[in-house]
C-alpha cells in the first residue's frame, strides 16, 4: 500500500476485537477509503489485531472522540449485538461510514446505508438498496433490485437472486441461494448451502435443498 495515501486518509475506529473485527481490518488494510484508527473491545484479550493496537474498552470511546476521531464501525459479526454496538456509537459522536473493500462491485443507482460493511469480491446489483449497518460478506452476490433491511448478514458467498427482500436482522448463511422476488422474513436464518424457493416468515430457520423449516427445540 502507499502509505503516502494511507496517511491522507481518514481515521475510522474499529469496535470488536474477534473473528469479525479482524475481517473488517483486513478490509481497511486493503486500501479504499479510511484507515484504521485503533481497536476497543467490550473485554480486551489481546494487544493488537493484525497489528492495529488494542486502545482499551468501551469507556475509551468518549476520550477517543474527543480526540477527534469522527468515525466508528461496530465491527461484530452477531446482528442484533452489532445492531447494539452501532447505537452506543451513535450516542458517543460517531458517524457510522460505510466500507467497501477495493474488490467489491456496486451496480449503478445501488443505495448503502449508512455502517453497512462490503467485503472482498462481493456484488451488489443495480438498484439494489441495503440498510443500516447491514452486512454482505467475503464473495456474496447481492442481486439487481434486492432490498436488504437494517442489521441483516449475506453470509459468504451467498447469492440473492434479482428482486429479493431480506428483513431486518435476519441471517443468509453462507452459500445460500435465494430464488428471485423471494422474501425472507424480520430475523429469520437460512442454513448454510439451503435453497430457498418460497417466502420465509419472520424468525423462522430453514436449511436444506430445497429449504425447510427446522423443527423447534423443545425448552431445555
Amino acid at each position: 500500500m502507499d502509505t503516502t495515501k494511507a496517511e491522507t486518509r481518514p481515521r475510522i475506529l474499529v469496535l470488536g476485537a474477534g473473528g469479525h473485527g479482524k475481517a473488517v481490518l483486513d478490509l481497511l488494510l486493503a486500501g479504499g477509503e479510511w484507515q484504521p484508527a485503533g481497536v476497543v473491545d467490550a473485554t480486551p484479550r489481546v494487544a493488537s489485531v493484525l497489528g492495529i493496537p488494542v486502545l482499551g474498552d468501551e469507556a475509551r470511546l468518549v476520550p477517543l472522540r474527543a480526540a477527534g476521531i469522527g468515525a466508528a464501525h461496530p465491527a461484530i459479526g452477531h446482528n442484533g449485538h452489532r445492531t447494539a454496538a452501532g447505537a452506543r456509537l451513535l450516542a458517543a459522536g460517531f458517524a457510522l461510514p460505510v466500507l467497501r473493500h477495493p474488490s467489491c462491485v456496486i451496480g449503478h443507482g445501488a443505495a448503502l446505508g449508512d455502517g453497512s460493511a462490503i467485503f472482498a469480491r462481493a456484488v451488489i446489483g443495480p438498484e439494489a438498496r441495503l440498510g443500516r449497518l447491514v452486512l454482505v460478506n467475503t464473495g456474496a452476490i447481492v442481486e439487481h433490485d434486492c432490498i436488504v433491511e437494517d442489521g441483516a448478514h449475506i453470509a459468504p458467498g451467498a447469492v440473492l437472486a434479482g428482486g429479493v427482500r431480506v428483513g431486518t436482522g435476519a441471517l443468509v448463511g453462507a452459500g445460500a441461494v435465494i430464488r428471485p422476488g423471494v422474501t425472507i422474513g424480520a430475523g429469520s436464518i437460512i442454513g448454510a448451502g439451503a435453497a430457498v424457493l418460497t417466502d420465509v416468515p419472520a424468525g423462522v430457520t430453514v436449511a436444506g435443498v430445497p429449504a425447510q423449516p427446522l423443527p423447534e427445540r423443545p425448552p431445555a
